[in-house]
């Protein structure tokens, strides 16, 4: 059975961001490869949430690092990102946005989670993801209007 690369690409970036919830150990880093949330978020009238922070990766990083994030707030846990990171040794801002249409979020405190994480696939169509960096931190939700 033959698969198409697009059909290929949207399976793997599913597992990517549904693997974010059995990630490695809080401060998994490696060398050069950092992510950072800053200390506020935005909700917006229109209904979305957005974050923000910084990276950086390696040069010689595996191809495909994502920046996924993770927000919690009174139970709720949100999944979102898959901006893909570029890898150059330099620091680069990072914001990623999700629509709250199937989840209830507000101002307020929330717990924040980044990760820089790649995927690959093993014989067998077995997902490998890798981490290189994550924090977690308490951010400040903020009402923003247009």
């Amino acid at each position: 059975m033959r698969v198409s690369t697009r059909r290929l690409a949207v399976t793997v970036l599913s597992a990517l961001a549904a693997a974010t919830v059995f990630t490695t150990p809080a401060g998994a880093r490696a060398q050069g490869d950092e992510i950072s949330v800053q200390e506020f978020g935005h909700i917006s009238d229109d209904g979305h949430v957005t974050l923000f922070g910084t990276y950086t990766c390696r040069p010689s990083s595996p191809r495909g690092v994502q920046i996924q994030v993770t927000l919690v707030q009174d139970g709720t846990r949100l999944g979102f990102g898959g901006e893909e990171a570029v890898c150059d040794g330099q620091e680069h801002d990072w914001s990623a946005s999700s629509s709250l249409d199937l989840v209830h979020l507000h101002p307020g405190a929330a717990g924040a989670e980044a990760t820089l994480q790649s995927a690959s696939l093993h014989s067998g169509f077995t997902l490998r993801v890798s981490h290189l960096a994550k924090t977690e931190r308490e951010i400040r939700l903020e009402e923003k209007h247009h």
